[in-house]
């Protein structure tokens, strides 16, 4: 999915720009308050992101899980615990005002959830970084931190399956054959992945002062452009966005 983005239209925009659009319409959405017009907006973005990203639908659709999940959660405490006119019949009292405010919460978090999923499957880690210190002025040691840190919340994973086929070769058969791991070999492999994420992130505190990130003025290695092309990105993004709630006023 990555490397489909990262070759596409969008792949190929300013990280900054990209990042101050995700910014803006985050803000912009919690001024909306209906479910229709955050419907549009999503529905919108996501075609747009299809098109823009070079992204296949079996693999951007199932992007939008985790936060599937975490906006279905939002919508169920809501709906239970809002008060208001009971909806309909039923053994739990669910409100209409729940789940309307709960259907709009959880469209934010849809939003928003893809404007990230975006803005990660289209960027380099290097671009972000030389972008944010060439043209987000963010000093280059906090930007270098920042890249370390990318980098390392994608070396988890691998480092979590190491760690697993660690214990499970470890671990005692059960009458099937297979290892036995349950919730304390679970526990266990968490505290195993968190020692090494400490450690590591000391590794690359000493590596990046090793390297001399302090004060001065330093110099960047093939520098991201701007140019009227992510002009073009920030104006269709604002457009699309008024169209669509211009649209919701005019039709209810």
């Amino acid at each position: 999915m990555r490397d489909a983005a990262r070759d596409s239209w969008l792949g190929a925009r300013n990280p900054t720009v990209k990042m101050a659009l995700l910014i803006a319409v985050s803000v912009a959405v919690l001024f909306l308050f209906e479910p229709a017009p955050l419907l549009g907006l999503y529905l919108t973005g996501l075609v747009g992101v299809r098109l823009a990203a070079g992204i296949p639908w079996r693999m951007l659709l199932p992007a939008q899980l985790p936060f599937v999940v975490f906006a279905g959660g939002v919508l169920v405490v809501n709906a239970l615990s809002r008060p208001g006119e009971q909806a309909f019949d039923a053994p739990l009292r669910i409100t209409v005002e729940g789940l309307v405010v709960g259907a709009a919460l959880a469209l934010r978090a849809l939003i928003i959830g893809l404007g990230t999923v975006a803005l990660t499957a289209s960027t380099t880690p290097r671009a972000m970084m030389i972008s944010a210190v060439q043209h987000a002025r963010i000093p280059p040691r906090y930007a270098y931190a920042l890249l370390a840190g990318q980098r390392a919340l994608e070396a988890m994973p691998r480092t979590w399956a190491t760690i697993r086929a660690a214990q499970a070769v470890r671990a005692p058969l059960g009458r099937d054959g297979m290892p036995k791991t349950g919730l304390t070999a679970f526990g266990r492999a968490a505290f195993a992945l968190l020692v090494d994420a400490v450690r590591s992130a000391e590794r690359i505190a000493l590596a990046l002062e090793s390297r001399g990130l302090g004060d001065r003025p330093r110099t960047l290695w093939r520098p991201v452009p701007i140019g009227i092309a992510d002009a073009m990105l920030a104006v269709v993004v604002a457009s699309v966005f008024v169209l669509v709630v211009v649209s919701w006023m005019l039709l209810r």
